[in-house]
């Protein structure tokens, strides 16, 4: 049953936080930051604060969306599910207990899980990969039918014991895999990951010199964030370079024990790999001989 317009704003209002999101009524014309009871009325608009994510949406270009919104989820059915009437596409969209803070002060393993349930909820309903969680059909606007189906606010370590048990949560690699075009979440943890591995390197053509540092890290976050299908927005860019320079110089080892320890521990580190390659290059050699 689709749910009246006005019960779905009233619901929808309690759990959607932006107050100045991005919207629009065509996407292809261009998204813009507009007050909260001007987006009201947009087709199109932004899921989640700039600083924190309570809301996992996911895109389900199919036109049996609605069905595979619902079907098995008993327990953890999506609070909303807004459909396109012209061709049965939906998002569908579950609330969170507790809001993952996405902030340059937020600890990134929260959300490297929010990351992975998302990944789960998307698996679970064979949802658009391509979907970049950005912006969500607005369920209170009258162009699509929307299905409340419940109040629930759901704890992310319920969502993933669903997932999980139904095989559709990915495992703990797929969090640190590199890929070239994370989408959702999973841009803000990708990107941070792979700039903080490049800083670590990076920081020794930089002792003493904290505003080089910061200028390096911000361009090259910059660069890679301008290398995904949808970028992160600029600010949230800016604050994941903030973030990474903040703790290289106020909590690294290397940066503090200065270049000398750096280098000496950089030569280690390298040679202790060479030996570790060198092993594994014997052994495999060992056992092809062994097989003659």
């Amino acid at each position: 049953m689709t749910t009246p317009p006005g019960d779905t704003q009233e619901h929808w209002e309690q759990i959607w936080l932006p107050q100045r999101p991005y919207a629009t009524d065509d996407l292809l014309t261009g998204i813009y930051r507009m007050s909260r009871p001007k987006a009201l009325v947009k087709r199109y608009i932004e899921a989640n604060p700039q600083a924190m994510s309570n809301l996992l949406v996911v895109d389900i270009d199919h036109p049996d969306a609605v069905l595979r919104a619902l079907w098995d989820r008993a327990g953890w059915f999506p609070n909303a599910i807004v459909e396109n009437p012209h061709n049965g596409h939906a998002h569908a969209v579950w609330a969170l207990s507790a809001p993952v803070i996405r902030t340059e002060y937020a600890h990134r393993k929260p959300l490297a899980y929010a990351t992975a349930v998302s990944e789960g909820l998307r698996r679970a309903v064979d949802g658009d990969q391509g979907y970049s969680g950005l912006m969500t059909k607005n369920p209170a606007h009258r162009a699509w039918e929307t299905r409340w189906i419940t109040d629930e606010l759901y704890a992310l370590d319920d969502l993933a014991a669903r997932l999980e048990a139904l095989g559709h949560l990915p495992d703990t690699s797929w969090t640190r895999t590199r890929r070239r075009n994370p989408t959702g979440l999973g841009r803000n943890c990708a990107l941070f990951e792979t700039a903080r591995t490049w800083a670590y390197r990076e920081l020794r053509h930089h002792f003493g010199d904290p505003h080089g540092l910061a200028t390096a890290i911000h361009t090259e976050v910059t660069t890679r964030n301008a290398e995904y299908h949808t970028p992160l927005p600029p600010n949230e860019a800016h604050t994941i370079a903030t973030s990474i320079t903040r703790w290289i110089t106020t909590r690294s080892r290397m940066w503090h024990d200065g270049p000398t320890t750096y280098e000496a521990t950089f030569t280690t580190i390298q040679a202790a790999r060479g030996r570790k390659g060198g092993q594994a290059s014997g052994k495999v050699r060992r056992q092809g001989l062994e097989g003659l």
